[in-house]
């Protein structure tokens, strides 16, 4: 049980909150001006006039800077967690925020704010700090345990940032929970319905869509997808980039030279969109520096088929979401709506038209502040992990795990250990061996994605596992285990199960994952779902081909050739050369054939191997040593059910 007050915290791209149960009913914690939002924005104050460290302000104080002294500001910082320099190129070009020039490709970006440099842990750190000091204001105590939020879709480098960030605030973080789980959670609790329920979540920077199962306090996460590169803030942007080039157009004025200039533009459009989910219009009327007026009004209209394109978006992901949970739209019996963005009148129509609600006399549930709701599930989250509440100790929490997880095997293919999809925390194990004599060290390639070889799938790390005794190939027990903690953190374990020669690593992938590779994973393993499985029958026949041929050219030497007939020998002799021209063609089925006709060939050879092995082993020996040799000559002729290692 945890000690003290356990906080749950949605640590946001737009607004982070933070969280606690009192009673049975979670609720969010204010902040000193009193508000719940705590603006995910951190300010870089100017060096005081006696010198020293300047002054790092969060939330609302810091979002007062932008105008004055943006280059000392930064926000929106969880669109960079754990992504490199060239995934985050893009994302710069209409922020104020400047890279430090000396960091090489592959590191951790650094931000320059002002004369100092920061990480996008060291921001994020920053924001629960805020979030960790309102927390221990209000209860008048130290606050060191929280669980924390974060988009569904958030790979192992994502996630393992936002840990970092919570170490660096003075936190232990218990527990990594999906955002759209944390929204079941509260919804949950309030309401305890059993079925079906859809979490769709459009918050500041990503989209997620879940499938959960409600049952007997149990959430199950059936399946999960999104886009970790769509939120309010690409319709702030598409909003602020009409408006610069209408006045470029119009003044003559390029504001991206004036950077106080573009974020009081931006700060209007952020307005104008949330004016426009109850008004019919909104209104423009900004001073350029120039001395000229920049006015447009903008029609709730006008303002939805700009902003279509970005809420179509949504659906494939949604699509997709469904087919993985093998469910109709109409077999959906609950839509909750998470993040500030679905206050937009259009999100609710098309989450509609979607899920089929109206025709079934349904709507979206909004009863929950959707900017405050996965703050409140963090809550409930953190309760179940303290058990500091009855109305919590019932409950238990399943997540998922996005993306298949394996390990490449021999020929360049990927042996699946554990699926996408799978429910965590998960264990899997499974079995390999090797596919060369007298190999001593072996390669662990840890992979993830849905395509059938290695080579189109991401790398996550890559281990040895070494001194491995020389024995013949196929016969050394290689066990490797697949553990995903509840945080979505994959450890991996190989073992030699004959030596006891073992070797483990905690995955902690470098920031090579682009958001294009997350959100079309999936579809590129449908797309090319038969051209990889060609592939992938094509390498294990011509693997299953060389494991016999191998075999068979030791067969000679063996005591049991001088037993078979000379027909037999050269029916043998034929089938394998005929099986090694094979073998080179692109033909799968015609490899197993001809490989299959060499093991028919083999059949009596076999037999006789055997009866010479069970003589052998009898003499003289213990039944325990006899059957330990006998393992090994049933074994040494055949190649493993799992997959071989190179």
């Amino acid at each position: 049980m945890a000690e003290g007050h356990v906080v749950g915290i949605d640590l946001g791209t737009t607004n982070s909150l933070v969280a606690y149960m009192e009673g049975d009913t979670p609720v969010v914690i204010p902040g000193v001006d009193g508000l719940n939002l705590v603006p995910s924005v951190v300010a870089l104050d100017p060096i005081p006039a006696g010198g020293g460290r300047p002054t790092v302000t969060v939330g609302n104080s810091a979002r007062k800077a932008l105008i004055q002294t943006p280059e000392r500001v930064i926000y929106s910082v969880k669109r960079l967690m754990g992504r490199d320099l060239k995934e985050i190129h893009d994302e710069l070009k209409l922020f104020p925020f400047h890279l430090a020039g000396d960091v090489e490709e592959g590191e951790v970006p650094r931000i320059q704010l002002g004369e100092l440099r920061f990480t996008p842990p060291e921001i994020s750190a920053y924001i629960l700090r805020q979030l960790k000091r309102n927390a221990e204001r209000f209860f008048g105590a130290p606050v060191t345990q929280a669980v924390i939020t974060v988009p569904a879709y958030f790979n192992d480098a994502q996630r393992q940032a936002t840990k970092d960030a919570g170490r660096m605030a003075g936190l232990e973080v218990l527990r990594l929970v999906n955002e759209p789980t944390a929204a079941a959670l509260a919804y949950g609790l309030d309401r305890a319905k059993v079925g079906t329920i859809a979490v769709y979540d459009l918050g500041g920077g990503t989209f997620d869509i879940s499938i959960l199962k409600l049952r007997d306090g149990i959430f199950e996460v059936q399946s999960t997808n999104g886009d970790t590169h769509l939120g309010g803030d690409d319709i702030d942007n598409l909003l602020l980039a009409i408006a610069l080039n209408e006045i470029h157009a119009e003044h003559g004025v390029d504001l991206r030279l004036h950077p106080g200039a573009v974020q009081a533009v931006r700060k209007a459009a952020i307005e104008a969109k949330i004016l426009l989910s109850t008004e019919a219009a909104a209104h423009f009327d900004i001073e350029l520096p120039n001395g000229d007026r920049y006015q447009r009004e903008i029609p709730r209209a006008v303002y939805e088929l700009l902003i279509e394109p970005v809420l179509k978006r949504t659906t494939g992901p949604c699509k997709q979401a469904l087919a993985d949970a093998g469910i109709t739209p109409e077999q959906i019996d609950e839509v909750v709506l998470v993040g500030g963005s679905t206050r937009i009148p259009a999100v609710r129509e098309l989450v509609d038209e979607l899920f089929k609600l109206r025709p079934r006399g349904k709507r979206p549930h909004i009863e929950l502040n959707p900017d405050e709701v996965v703050a409140l599930g963090a809550a409930v989250q953190a309760d179940i992990l303290a058990g500091a509440s009855k109305s919590t100790e019932e409950m238990l929490l399943l997540d998922v795990t996005p993306l298949s997880l394996g390990i490449e095997a021999l020929g360049g293919t990927v042996a699946r250990i554990i699926q996408r999809n799978s429910t965590i925390p998960a264990s899997a194990t499974e079995h390999f061996t090797t596919g060369v004599d007298g190999q001593t060290n072996v390669a662990i390639h840890v992979l993830q994605g849905e395509r059938e070889l290695a080579a189109d799938c991401r790398s996550l790390a890559r281990f040895d596992l070494k001194g491995i005794p020389p024995m013949s190939a196929g016969l050394p027990r290689i066990e490797v285990k697949f553990l995903i903690d509840a945080d979505g953190i994959l450890h991996v374990t190989a073992r030699e199960q004959r030596s006891g020669q073992a070797a483990q690593i905690e995955v902690k992938p470098t920031y090579g994952l682009t958001d294009e590779q997350v959100e079309s994973m999936i579809l590129d393993s449908f797309d090319n779902a038969e051209a990889d499985f060609a592939k992938r029958l094509l390498i294990e026949a011509r693997n299953e081909a060389e494991t016999i041929l191998t075999a068979v050219e030791r067969a000679p030497q063996s005591p049991a050739w001088a037993l078979l007939r000379g027909e037999e020998q050269a029916a043998i002799t034929a089938a394998r050369d005929r099986l090694a021209q094979i073998k080179l063609g692109e033909n799968a089925a015609a490899i197993r054939e001809a490989t299959l006709a060499l093991d028919q060939a083999t059949r009596r050879f076999a037999e006789l191997m055997m009866e010479a092995a069970v003589s052998t082993a009898l003499t003289g020996k213990t039944m325990n040593a006899a059957g330990e040799e006998l393992a090994e000559a049933v074994t040494a002729p055949h190649a493993m059910a799992a997959a071989e290692f190179k």
